[in-house]
C-alpha cells in the first residue's frame, strides 16, 4: 500500500525524531520472514527498548540526513528493517542476532555506531558490549580491586601471626 507525500513526510518525521537520539542503528534484510514472525521481532524490540521500522530506502536515507547515521544512506539496498537502539548501545544488535539464529531469513547487512559504518558481520561486536549496568560494574570492579588488595597486604602479617600462634598452641597441647 502506497503512501500519499503527508504519510510520507510523517514517516520521516518520526524516524529522523529516533535515529537524532539513537545509539545504533542495525539494517537487516527480512526477506522470507512471516508475517508472525515479524510480529514477535517486534514484540520483542519494544520490550528490550528497540524501535524497529520497515521503512522504504529513499525515505529512510532523507529520514537519517543530519545525523550521525547518515553514512549508512547510500549502503540501504533492498527490503530492509530498521532497529535502532534507544537506551543500551548493543540492544538492538543483541535483538537480531538473537532472532537470526531461529530464523535464518533475517540478515543483518550493516551495522552503524557512533558514526561507523560497518557490515552486517560487523554485529558480533556491537552485540556483545556491555549493557549500562554490566559496564557501572566492571568499572566498580576495577576501582575496588587495588583496595581490596592493599587491604589484604595489611591484614597479612596479623593473619600469619594469628595462625602462628595457634600452631604453637597445638604442638604444646599434642605434647601435654
Amino acid at each position: 500500500m502506497s503512501l500519499n507525500l503527508d504519510d510520507k513526510k510523517v514517516v520521516v518525521a518520526e524516524v529522523a525524531e529516533v535515529a537524532a537520539t539513537a545509539l545504533s542503528v542495525v539494517a537487516a534484510e527480512y526477506r522470507g520472514i512471516t508475517v508472525s514472525q515479524m510480529t514477535a521481532l517486534r514484540s520483542q524490540a519494544r520490550s528490550q527498548g528497540v524501535y524497529m521500522r520497515v521503512i522504504k530506502n529513499t525515505l529512510a536515507r532523507r529520514a537519517l540526513v543530519g545525523t550521525v547515521f547518515e553514512p549508512i544512506g547510500p549502503k540501504l539496498k533492498g527490503p530492509l528493517v530498521l532497529a535502532f537502539s534507544k537506551d543500551d548501545p548493543g540492544a538492538a544488535a543483541r535483538l537480531v542476532k538473537a532472532f537470526a539464529k531461529d530464523n535464518a531469513n533475517l540478515v543483518a547487512t550493516l551495522v552503524s555506531l557512533g558514526g561507523q559504518v560497518m557490515p552486517g558481520d560487523a554485529i558480533e561486536k556491537v552485540a556483545s558490549l556491555p549493557t549500562r549496568d554490566q559496564a557501572l560494574s566492571q568499572l566498580v570492579g576495577l576501582l575496588q580491586a587495588p583496595i581490596q588488595k592493599l587491604v589484604s597486604t595489611l591484614a597479612a602479617p596479623n593473619q600469619k601471626l594469628v595462625r602462628t600462634l595457634a600452631a604453637v598452641r597445638d604442638a604444646k597441647q599434642a605434647s601435654a
